[in-house]
């Protein structure tokens, strides 16, 4: 199986998001899912996908907070907020 790209994506961020990066393993099968995913929706990648999956979650369990929001919308919809 192909292993996931790392590099960091320009389209996902703006200049003034600061970025940090970290690996993570991933099961087997949600490495493959998310693959999969990707391959048949190509205005979405790996980055998009991991950052609009935490951000929902965070906000799921009563996180508030206004950037984590836009960051959320942003990637569920193609949006780019600025300020």
């Amino acid at each position: 199986m192909q292993e996931l790209n790392y590099e960091a994506n320009p389209i996902v961020l703006n200049q003034k998001d600061d970025v940090i990066s970290f690996k993570c393993e991933l099961q087997e099968n949600l490495q493959k899912a998310m693959k999969e995913f990707v391959e048949e929706h190509p205005n979405w990648d790996q980055y998009r996908i991991l950052q609009a999956a935490i951000a929902g979650f965070l906000m799921q369990k009563g996180f508030q907070n206004r950037d984590l929001t836009r960051l959320y919308i942003g990637n569920m919809f193609s949006m780019n907020f600025r300020d």
